[in-house]
């Protein structure tokens, strides 16, 4: 991907979108060279790399620090940023201000808010200020408490109609893609067949546009993944075995042997 219009183009002739969130050099710069089509730098940082219980407490200065590390490792990439909570939420000027600060401060493409209907004018507003915005409803983790938890959302009809509604009017405000997260299957083919706009899932089947996985998830790193997450490789296992054997190297005088050391 390198503009929004990419995006487009590829729900016209549905392609599929690929899409990884990630917030260090290393990791991104796997991520390009394995033609990821965009990256996401996650507010989920603080929970992933930061141990934080929920997203809550990311700055946008440490949103800012990951973003500028991944431009760094994926240079030809599309890389997006989380707005973290509270940088959009207290009023249109100051929202307007945060996304200006953070595309100009990562050299990101585009940055994306959660939220739906009340988001709307927002969104708008940032667009016009020309900085290209994704959304993001369903499960929408910024508002966790509001939600009553980490659980799927439109499971109940009242749920559906509010998503439906908020994908919509997302639309009409200018996004150029949404992440639907946490959402039955049904209900998010229904909202990607119809906007025009394409959707990238989060744990919401395989009939959107894209789909989108944490790359600390999808390698096996964590501990616990949620059900959505296919674990490609048990990253942890191999990394705690490498560990062991450097251990027990250095302890029984193996390692540095005569390959390593400098005569």
């Amino acid at each position: 991907m390198k503009n929004i219009q990419d995006f487009l183009l590829a729900k016209e002739e549905k392609k599929k979108i690929t899409m990884i969130s990630t917030y260090e050099y290393w990791s991104a710069k796997i991520c390009e060279e394995a033609g990821i089509d965009c990256i996401l730098v996650g507010d989920s940082v603080g929970m992933v790399d930061a141990g934080l219980k929920t997203t809550l407490p990311v700055t946008i200065d440490e949103m800012i620090y990951h973003a500028r590390a991944v431009r760094r490792g994926a240079p030809n990439t599309f890389v997006i940023v989380d707005m973290p909570f509270m940088s959009y939420q207290a009023s249109i000027e100051e929202a307007v201000r945060n996304a200006g600060k953070i595309m100009k401060e990562s050299c990101c493409n585009a940055v994306k808010l959660e939220g739906g209907e009340e988001i709307a004018k927002t969104v708008e507003k940032i667009v016009l200020a020309g900085i290209p915005v994704m959304g993001h409803v369903g499960l929408t983790p910024q508002s966790v408490h509001a939600l009553g938890g980490y659980r799927v959302q439109g499971k109940t009809h009242e749920e559906r109609k509010r998503i439906i509604k908020d994908a919509k009017i997302l639309e009409q405000a200018g996004v150029f893609a949404i992440v639907l997260e946490a959402v039955p299957s049904d209900l998010a083919e229904e909202i990607t067949e119809f906007l025009d706009v394409p959707t990238i899932g989060i744990g919401a089947g395989n009939k959107t546009n894209g789909q989108v996985l944490v790359f600390h998830d999808m390698m096996g790193l964590l501990d616990k993944s949620p059900k959505f997450v296919k674990r490609y490789v048990e990253g942890k296992k191999i990394f705690l075995e490498a560990l062991k054997q450097f251990s027990n190297e250095v302890k029984e005088g193996i390692f540095p042997g005569e390959e390593h050391t400098y005569k």
